[in-house]
């Protein structure tokens, strides 16, 4: 059985990132110039704070340094968060977005733009915003209905904590 570099890559790294208390999302392996770039996505309910991008930098570099997991040529290591655009993918990707509008492309043609209310195993409930002033709705989308999801930016969306106030 042949693995990728990639998938050797993840099964050194993630025990490392787990142990973060992060999520190893996504490994970027590519060429810049005559170095390879090496780019860690990683995640959490809570969120990614910079100073646990850099731990975790410290940590993996030292990791690969005493490997010979990046062979013998230089390369750039990039820890980062994933983008706020990024697409929904996994359950946990939902179940961090709740609260948030998304812009879901429906398996059987067409898309929608709704507030993410609650998930489960089968699929989200949704807020689907009134058109024309109209009141808002509840909608049911299952997950096997669901192409493609992305969190939609929203620049005066109001924050949780503000909400609760």
């Amino acid at each position: 059985m042949s693995t990728t570099q990639s998938d050797r890559l993840r099964e050194l790294l993630e025990p490392l990132v787990a142990a973060q208390g992060l999520d190893l999302e996504e490994i970027e392996l590519s060429r810049a110039g005559k170095r390879r770039m090496l780019r860690l996505i990683v995640d959490s309910d809570e969120g990614v704070e910079l100073d646990a991008c850099a731990e975790l930098s410290r940590v993996v570099g030292e990791k690969l340094d005493e490997t010979d997991a990046m062979g013998d040529d230089e390369y750039v290591l990039e820890v980062s968060s994933p983008g706020a655009d990024r697409p929904l993918t996994q359950h946990r990707h939902y179940v961090r977005a709740t609260g948030r509008l998304v812009k879901f492309q429906l398996a059987e043609g067409g898309e929608l733009i709704a507030r993410i209310l609650g998930v489960d195993d089968e699929g989200v409930d949704l807020e689907v915003p009134g058109l024309k002033g109209r009141k808002a709705t509840t909608r049911r989308l299952a997950f096997g209905d669901v192409a493609k999801a992305r969190v939609e930016i929203e620049f005066n969306r109001k924050d949780k904590k503000e909400e609760e106030a």
